[in-house]
């Protein structure tokens, strides 16, 4: 059955799909915002479909809830969450986006137990399933998880309430920053020993390197000029020896090359064939005397000093000692040079230490200054919080009961300020305070969780509310204020409550009728959307039971009058 849409101004669950999980064949769902009562008769089905729900959102299965006869099931959920920035930030960060404004969840489940999750049609693992349904959906019951029992939500729902979020800002920037600051100051203090004896070292080595003044490009004219150098005798002896060849000896070719070319001069005269021949000689005879002239300057330019030569060899011993001792090839020595200064730099000096440990105390002023402002706020916000809840309680059978935010004290604080924050509950008159967390009944756990969000629903974030069994234990009276308060909730939130009680039922915006019936020898669970007229027979059923009587049914029709 699909329930009919209308407008809201506020995120919430819209479609949900279920198929062959439990005694549900194919079931399709529509959700309208308001407050809606899931109603029938005792083990007709109706946390059929709290339980579908919670496995899209992550929850462990097994293959006991697949349809008997069936391979697999599957669960789809969609969620509007245009007025969840935080979730659809979370969704980027996980790369699981999907259309703007809208988020799919899908769970399938096979017969074996296996089973895989999506998100917006991609895989998602069971963990980001749940980070995700902590965005969009809360179940209060008796046997489910829910957001108030971590004290991280507790904390939240407080400082939402009163409008903290920017001191709670201010508080976290404040303490990340002060804790940067003290880890590297403790860092440096225990190590100090250790420290300054890398210091020193460094200090030395730093002078070390200065002190041998080496460049990568000297290192190549070293090399150049200590070839050169060893080798003067053996260069000299080469370039007397071409001058000798080329110019001096009895035999040298510029002389037969001038006697050639004077011959071919002559022949002209009879034959300029040999004008070509003449020309390449004489080039070849200028090409030669230039060869001379540069092997003379080389030889008057060539310093066979033995004393520059010790003195290189002494200065490449120098280069080579240090980049075996820094471990490096000799060009790389400049750059062992810049790591140690750079190290230096980091290590820092003691007047760096003692001009760290100023900032760090200024840092921690800085948030001890932020966090007490956040607490004093909190300390009041926290007084007019229980008081509110305290004050619900009353009315739904808990008469006497207390509730309390309770602040305990952080010497050294944390992100999130200078103290934890507990909720904390007496159910009945003269019981101690405890943590919510310990509260034994069920049914007054739903009862407790509907105070308080009833009294946060302003400042709350979670869309999607569902109440499983508040009715328990009440009647009457209470029950009335509790189908107000649902009512009143859903003002603000989509509000889904199973309830067996004729007067939170007729609170409800809209109500569904879950029942189940055999069709072919299987018995199957159908929910049905009911119209006015049915919604008078199912609430006159809650009254009389099985037989109804046009009494009953002018009281449902009353009471339903009277909730509209």
């Amino acid at each position: 059955m699909i329930s009919p849409r209308f407008a809201s101004d506020y995120s919430m669950l819209k479609f949900l799909g279920i198929r062959d999980f439990v005694i549900v064949s194919s079931l399709e769902l529509d959700f309208s915002p308001g407050f809606t009562a899931l109603t029938g008769e005792t083990g007709a089905g109706k946390s059929i479909l709290i339980d579908a729900l919670s496995l899209a959102l992550g929850e462990r299965g097994d293959g006991g809830m697949v349809r008997a006869g069936c391979e697999r099931a599957e669960i789809s959920a969609e969620f509007d969450t245009a007025a969840l920035p935080l979730l659809q930030t979370w969704l980027r960060e996980q790369e699981l986006e999907g259309d703007e404004g809208v988020c799919l969840m899908r769970r399938v489940l096979d017969a074996g137990g296996r089973s895989r999750g999506f998100i917006n049609g991609r895989s998602a693992t069971l963990q980001q399933m749940r980070e995700a349904g902590e965005h969009l959906l809360d179940i209060h019951g008796q046997h489910a998880h829910q957001s108030l029992l971590r004290q991280d939500a507790q904390r939240d729902l407080l400082d939402s309430h009163a409008g903290l979020q920017a001191e709670v800002e201010n508080v976290a920037t404040a303490y990340k920053a002060w804790q940067t600051l003290h880890r590297r100051r403790v860092q440096l203090e225990q190590n100090a020993e250790a420290v300054a004896a890398e210091r020193e070292l460094l200090v030395f080595q730093r002078r070390e390197l200065e002190t041998l003044n080496f460049s990568a490009p000297e290192w190549e004219a070293l090399q150049a000029d200590h070839a050169r150098l060893s080798h003067a005798a053996a260069l000299l002896e080469t370039a007397q020896f071409g001058v000798e060849v080329l110019s001096e000896a009895d035999t040298a070719c510029l002389a037969q090359l001038n006697a050639l070319t004077a011959r071919l001069r002559a022949g002209l005269e009879f034959d300029s064939g040999l004008q070509d021949t003449l020309t390449m000689l004489e080039s070849a005879q200028n090409e030669l005397q230039e060869a001379v002239y540069a092997l003379r300057h080389y030889q008057q330019r060539l310093d066979a000093d033995p004393q520059q030569l010790r003195e290189q060899e002494q200065r490449m011993a120098d280069v080579v000692e240090a980049a075996r001792k820094y471990r490096v090839p000799p060009e790389q020595l400049p750059h062992a040079l810049q790591g140690i200064v750079a190290r230096l730099d980091e290590l820092g000096g003691d007047a760096d230490l003692a001009a760290l440990a100023q900032q760090d105390e200024a840092a921690r002023n800085t948030y001890l200054a932020v966090a007490k402002k956040l607490s004093t706020v909190r300390g009041k916000a926290a007084q007019k919080l229980s008081d509110e809840i305290t004050t619900a309680m009353q009315t739904l059978a808990m008469q006497g009961g207390q509730f309390a935010v309770q602040l305990t004290t952080l010497p050294e604080g944390n992100v999130h300020g200078l103290e934890a924050v507990e909720f904390q509950v007496a159910a009945n008159q003269g019981s101690p305070l405890r943590s919510l967390a310990k509260v034994a009944s069920g049914g007054e756990l739903s009862r407790i969780s509907l105070a308080i969000q009833v009294a946060a629903s302003r400042a709350a974030t979670v869309p999607t509310l569902i109440f499983d069994e508040v009715d328990s234990g009440i009647g009457g009276r209470v029950a009335e204020i509790v189908g107000a308060l649902l009512k009143q909730l859903g003002k603000r939130h989509q509000v889904m409550c199973v309830t067996h009680l004729p007067q939170v039922a007729a609170q409800a915006d809209a109500q569904w009728q879950v029942s189940k019936a055999a069709q072919d020898g299987t018995t199957l669970s159908r929910i049905k959307v009911l119209a006015p007229q049915e919604r008078i027979e199912e609430i006159a059923r809650m009254l009389g039971g099985v037989t109804l009587t046009e009494t009953t049914r002018k009281h449902a029709a009353e009471m339903l009058g009277i909730a509209a």
